[in-house]
């Protein structure tokens, strides 16, 4: 039977998958700092950490101004709702950063600033000329962007904008009413990024933080801060001597793993394949085991191959020499019952009747001998390959085999022994080894069993001229047989061993002092058949 081909299409080769799986994830990182912002929401975070610091240093300080300035007529923005208020027993109110590239949406740039409603009052401005040096300062050193609001949104403190209302804008509107809050806007630069800082997020966007100035539970002023993140490129360029090293620490565990792949799957099954090929030629020598296995399962796997190859070449010589001595067996009665046959046919009236009696006498007695040798090859190919399965007693089976073997006194013990073979096949073995017995003389037979915990052992010994010990290596080979002349055919014992092996049993000769003694032993759950 021809093997079935796989279909002509590309498969990419082992190592070529190895190397895709290694330089995936070699650029993982790249991968994340692109797609997933896992490096760019660390340094947005880390801005708006910035920001919310400065800007309570700087509430602290505007709401300790107002508190130096303010009048009775001082004007106070809203009044804190209930929920916003802070608990006098609790000493700290963290603030912590709420901005995420991933979830947060960017809005558009920030409002322009609009004419306010009402002029400053003289307070704020005041507040806000002397905290514009502070302003000034704080962002030669942060790169912020600083704007002081007043309690109605309008800006008293900052490089411009000084008098125009933010009260429309949504971050600062919020802080108006008393809660803190910061936002992502867009960032439209007048000098476009280099390319590669381009495909960092972080450089076309802007954080913005609002936080209300608070004194006595009234809002006063809002500070409105805003920068743009650290650029990751930029962070990687200051870190390039860490980056570098770790850029050839990855590429050198890369390359280790590369060869561990190598050593551990490429490279066996590479060789696994090879030995394959020089099965196929029926080089024997490829059996030898493989001189790295590598992992677990590639060991599993060349071991099975091996031991297969091995059984196949075994079966091989087995077919080879089953042939060789089927078709020697069959020549000599072949033979004989041509030549007699021929002499029948081209003889004259000189032939007596006896002569002629004899010569077929020697005719039925070879195809006597051709249907028993026939009817053994059926048998031995029942046993090669049986029908496994089911249960017997062991005394039903003597039974039935008991009624043709007249010649025999078979003594059966313990023979209510379930045997973990179907009765036909049980049988079988019984009815080979009482032949074996009845060929070498024997008068009496005994069967007995006995079992353990996990095997069923069954014994049967007889009373003839037992097996001399310069053949008892060979009792189980096929044709095999010192007794050819009384009908044997060496194919007996060779149908026992088969049976039994096909369910997972075994027979052995046992060394005797009278007679020949077999013990077969078998699981008490049958095991599948071996091939």
């Amino acid at each position: 039977m021809m093997v079935p081909q796989p279909t002509d299409k590309w498969r990419p080769a082992i190592g070529l998958v190895v190397v895709a799986v290694l330089m995936t994830v070699l650029t993982l990182p790249l991968l994340g700092l692109v797609f997933f912002r896992l490096y760019e929401n660390p340094l947005v975070h880390q801005t708006e950490s910035e920001l919310i610091a400065q800007s309570a240093v700087l509430a602290s300080v505007m709401a300790s101004e107002v508190q130096r300035y303010r009048t009775a007529d001082t004007p106070r923005g809203t009044i804190l709702p209930e929920g916003l208020r802070r608990d006098p027993s609790e000493p700290y109110h963290p603030i912590e950063p709420e901005l995420d590239l991933a979830r947060t949406a960017t809005l558009q740039q920030r409002p322009d600033a609009v004419p306010a409603a009402t002029p400053i009052h003289p307070i704020y401005a005041q507040i806000g000329i002397t905290m514009m040096p502070l302003l000034v300062e704080t962002q030669k050193t942060t790169l912020a962007g600083f704007r002081i609001l007043d309690p109605f949104g309008t800006v008293i403190a900052g490089r411009s904008e000084v008098g125009q209302s933010l009260a429309h804008v949504s971050e600062v509107a919020t802080a108006l009413a008393g809660r803190y809050t910061s936002v992502l806007r867009q960032r439209i630069s007048e000098d476009p990024p280099p390319a590669l800082q381009s495909i960092s997020r972080g450089t076309g966007v802007r954080v913005f933080a609002a936080m209300p100035v608070i004194l006595e539970d009234r809002i006063v002023g809002v500070i409105y801060t805003s920068r743009t993140p650290n650029n990751i490129f930029r962070q990687l360029n200051q870190q390039r001597g860490n980056v570098m090293l770790a850029a050839l620490l990855v590429l050198g565990v890369t390359l280790v793993l590369a060869l561990v792949f190598a050593r551990t799957i490429t490279g066996p099954i590479h060789e696994l394949i090879r030995r394959t090929a020089r099965v196929g030629r029926g080089d024997r020598a490829a059996l030898k085991p493989l001189r790295r296995h590598g992992s677990r399962e590639i060991a599993k796997l060349s071991q099975s191959f091996l031991e297969m190859a091995d059984r196949l070449f075994d079966r091989t010589n087995y077919i080879a020499n089953f042939a060789a001595h089927v078709s020697h067996e069959l020549k000599s009665p072949l033979t004989s019952i041509q030549g007699a046959a021929e002499l029948l046919r081209d003889a004259d009236a000189s032939m007596t009747e006896s002569e002629r009696h004899k010569f077929l006498d020697n005719i039925c007695s070879d195809t006597e001998r051709l249907t028993i040798l026939v009817q053994r090859l059926r048998d031995l190919a029942r046993a090669d390959n049986p029908q496994t399965g089911g249960n017997c007693r062991l005394g039903e089976a003597v039974d039935e085999v008991r009624q043709g073997f007249d010649c025999l006194f078979i003594d059966a013990q313990f023979t209510d022994q379930a045997i973990p073979m179907s009765q036909e096949n049980t049988q079988i073995v019984l009815k080979h080894l009482l032949e074996n017995a009845a060929q070498h003389g024997a008068k009496n037979v005994r069967i007995s069993a006995s079992q353990t915990h996990s095997m069923i052992a069954v014994s049967i010994g007889d009373d003839g001229s037992g097996i001399p010990a310069e053949n008892e290596a060979r009792v189980f080979d096929a044709f095999f047989t010192t007794k050819r002349e009384v009908g044997g055919t060496g194919m007996g014992l060779g149908i026992v061993q088969l049976m039994l092996r096909a369910h997972g049993g075994s027979i052995r000769l046992i060394p005797s002092d009278c007679g020949a003694v077999f013990e077969i032993r078998l699981p008490k759950t049958q095991a599948p058949a071996g091939p």
